[in-house]
């Protein structure tokens, strides 16, 4: 019986025969295609052994072919995708972090479709800098005397310590020895970059006079790390950056902060934010301040180093730069994102991390109202949908100590569906949707669902349900 089912397999040619002209497959590279139906035709086989297919007619062309073509285009779909995310996580560092405003991506998209002065002088006809044309942006945003950008701010701090501290101590306040995502370590940093690590006070409390005595004649700098990603509360005291900074002075010693996740925007009181500005660190009198592009600036993936031009230009000449340094889509975004900055109310409507930080309780609520009603209308038969009080997160390593309100739309899964069942087909929808389970429920957060994306969950869960009843 087995060997007649067996035998009762479409040969390759039959399959890709039938389904040439398909939507979508044509545009398939002939290769991947043939290569994806000899792998449909694997798992047929598997079917056979294992009992699923003990048909004959499950096996003819006309019945392989809507498996056969979900197969096709779920395994050609390529790799880096879109995702929606409705976590509530505004900068989520596993799902590509910020969300670029729309001027930066229509700048991105010239800069890959056209020519551009990246390393040419529009005014002498000679080489110019790349570094030049967001330079003075910077400085104007922040009021800095130079800066320079690089591809991340890990590598903006190894490029820092390694023109400014290599083969001296850096003195650095035990409790702020991070540790950000994947597993990349301040002193690791500080390792690579040929600096000398030297820790002073405890976990919970660093005074000044740990850093003065701590001072020696291989002392090279100075250095502060906010703690972004983490907060130490209750017995715990650190120093200030302005004393910090005039304990160098007396010292003839740079000051350096690596600010991690920077910030050029004064949110609102009622967000409750209270992060620190680069503006308000450069009027320490700071030497350098590092920072991220990615993350509350809400441009793409950069590191910014900012600071005293005595300082800052020899990091620039520094040979590690040019392996560190960022490409034209890069510098094409991070300029018309620091553009929307010169008008911060302009700011707070286009850069799309801002607006759905400043959200307010009010806006969310009748977003999610009106999310829950549609899914009510469409999907009560698989689901209750309910709307209640939750939480929002800034992410991104920024206040984490701190809940922004939101109110979620609630997903309970009806005729026995389990709703891990229901988080984890959702990743195999297209496009895929991320959202969180709680209590029992899968939760939907509208902070961070963007205004085209809310009239696609709906078609999604529908996606989701068809997935799981062809899996049943």
């Amino acid at each position: 019986m087995t060997e007649n089912l067996f035998r009762s397999i479409p040969s390759v040619d039959e399959l890709l025969k039938a389904i040439q002209d398909e939507p979508g497959v044509q545009s398939i590279p002939r290769t991947l295609l043939k290569d994806l139906v000899n792998t449909f035709l694997d798992q047929c086989r598997s079917d056979i052994r294992s009992g699923r297919i003990d048909v004959s007619s499950d096996l003819n062309v006309s019945s392989l072919v809507p498996r056969l073509l979900h197969h096709v285009r779920q395994k050609s779909r390529p790799n880096f995708r879109r995702v929606i995310n409705a976590t509530g996580v505004v900068v989520h560092t596993n799902l590509g972090r910020s969300l670029m405003a729309e001027p930066a991506v229509q700048a991105v998209d010239q800069a890959c479709r056209w020519y551009s002065n990246l390393e040419f002088s529009l005014e002498t006809g000679k080489r110019g800098s790349r570094y030049a044309l967001v330079e003075d942006l910077l400085c104007r945003l922040t009021g800095a005397e130079a800066g320079l950008v690089v591809n991340n701010n890990a590598a903006a701090v190894l490029l820092m310590l390694d023109t400014l501290a290599a083969g001296k101590e850096v003195v650095v306040s035990r409790g702020q020895l991070v540790e950000i995502g994947g597993s990349f370590r301040i002193p690791d940093v500080m390792a690579k970059s040929g600096a000398v690590l030297k820790e002073v006070g405890a976990t919970n409390r660093t005074h000044l006079y740990d850093y003065e005595q701590a001072i020696g004649e291989n002392t090279g700098a100075l250095l502060k790390a906010h703690t972004s990603n983490y907060r130490i509360i209750g017995f715990h005291k650190e120093v200030p950056l302005p004393e910090l900074v005039k304990l160098g002075e007396r010292y003839n010693l740079p000051v350096l902060e690596d600010l991690g996740s920077g910030n050029l925007f004064s949110f609102p009181s009622q967000t409750g934010l209270d992060e620190p500005t680069v503006q308000s660190v450069l009027k320490t009198g700071v030497s350098v301040v590092t920072f991220s592009g990615d993350k509350l600036l809400g441009g793409p993936q950069a590191g910014i180093i900012l600071g005293r031009k005595e300082y800052i230009q020899p990091i620039k000449k520094n040979p590690l730069n040019r392996a560190l340094r960022i490409d034209k889509m890069t510098l094409a975004g991070l300029e018309a994102t620091l553009r929307l900055y010169l008008d911060p109310e302009n700011a707070e409507k286009q850069v799309p991390t801002l607006s759905m930080i400043c959200a307010s309780p009010e806006q969310l609520k009748r977003k999610a109202r009106r999310l829950a009603s549609g899914l009510r209308s469409n999907l009560s038969h698989a689901f209750e949908v309910r709307t209640v009080s939750g939480a929002s997160r800034v992410g991104g390593g920024a206040s984490p100590e701190h809940d922004l309100p939101t109110t979620l739309i609630q997903l309970v899964p009806k005729k026995g569906i389990a709703v891990e069942a229901l988080r984890d087909v959702l990743l195999q929808t297209d496009p895929p949707l991320v959202g969180r389970v709680e209590h029992d429920s899968l939760c939907l957060d509208p902070r961070t669902l963007q205004a085209d994306e809310l009239r696609q969950v709906g078609p999604v869960l529908e996606q989701a349900l068809e997935l799981l009843g062809r899996n049943q």
